[in-house]
């Protein structure tokens, strides 16, 4: 019994695509963001510290070194010849095309390289830089569009200091699906002031607008960031485990079978998350929310176009 017996996962996604299995590959390419550097605002959203996603800091060694390194880690402990370049780390569309289009085009000629995934934020996201993609999907190899909506709540996304609204997703999302890029859309469950209510609802807003992808990340709370503040003075206070798995069971059941989970849970490193403690034990999460389905017997896609009714809303501080 494993998840992918109840999802229709990423991983199952490039399978059925290339005939064996396709690791990602995280990247760091050096950029920033702008909630960080002051062209939207400063410090950054208010749960943000890029070593959750980028411990090594932000000296990063050069796009061949990580790649080479990644494949080295992966080939350890599977026979996997073709990956994914997965650009992660902060805002990956945050630069003139000339240099995308070089940082693009430079992994995407290393060896094993099939394709891209670029994680940026949709208000990041030009006309170009969607072509610039639209090229490479027309050359056949795997694009994805990643975009951190994380709410589709624009009181929530001001609560975080997110600096930007629902209005640039929806642009963002519909004009690179008009080309045919398939967008993945990050949310997170858990955040401030958040209830079931809300997760629901963005999820529904997510399905009407058209995605191919979906990832869902429980809250972190690591070191140096507002939130952590706000956790520390108990103005916020994270999900159970249980809570979680219920939520992302239940958001799972009701999205149509066609869309593909790329994650439904991430982590942190140890050594900067401060809270939830359970939200460091990745494969116990995700057994928990395997086992979730099984009990219920039920799968992604059972409950799709289903009203959710609310039985008991818990509010998120």
């Amino acid at each position: 019994m494993v998840l992918s017996d109840y999802i229709n996962s990423y991983g199952q996604h490039l399978l059925q695509r290339y005939g064996e299995r396709v690791h990602k590959i995280a990247l760091d390419a050096g950029m920033t963001c702008p909630n960080r550097d002051g062209s939207k605002g400063i410090g950054g959203c208010t749960f943000c510290n890029n070593e959750s996603f980028s411990p090594n800091g932000r000296t990063p060694p050069s796009l061949r070194e990580q790649l080479a390194s990644g494949r080295n880690a992966i080939s350890q402990r599977t026979r996997a010849t073709k990956f994914i370049a997965y650009f992660q780390a902060y805002t990956n569309t945050y630069a003139q095309i000339a240099q995308l289009r070089e940082l693009y085009l430079g992994v995407l000629a290393e060896p094993g390289i099939v394709g891209i995934s670029v994680g940026t934020r949709p208000d990041c996201v030009s006309a170009e830089v969607l072509d610039l993609l639209d090229e490479f999907r027309a050359a056949g190899l795997e694009v994805v569009l990643e975009l951190g909506l994380q709410s589709a709540f624009d009181e929530t996304l001001r609560r975080i200091n997110r600096g930007h609204g629902l209005a640039e997703y929806v642009a963002t999302a519909t004009a690179a699906r008009q080309r045919g890029i398939n967008v993945c859309t990050h949310l997170i469950i858990g955040l401030p002031g958040e209830t079931e209510a809300h997760y629901h609802a963005t999820l529904d807003t997510v399905l009407d607008i058209g995605v191919e992808g979906l990832k869902l990340h429980p809250l972190h709370i690591v070191k140096h960031t507002a939130l952590a503040q706000d956790w520390l003075r108990g103005k916020y206070v994270p999900l159970t485990r249980e809570e979680y798995i219920r939520i992302a069971a239940d958001l799972i059941e009701r999205t149509p079978e066609h869309i593909v989970y790329h994650r439904v849970t991430a982590t942190a490193p140890r050594d900067i998350l401060l809270a939830p403690e359970w939200s460091s034990e990745k494969w116990n999460v995700l057994n928990g929310i395997t086992n979730e389905l099984h009990t219920r017997g039920s799968r992604q896609g059972r409950l799709a176009g289903t009203p959710f009714i609310f039985k008991e809303l818990r509010h998120v501080a």
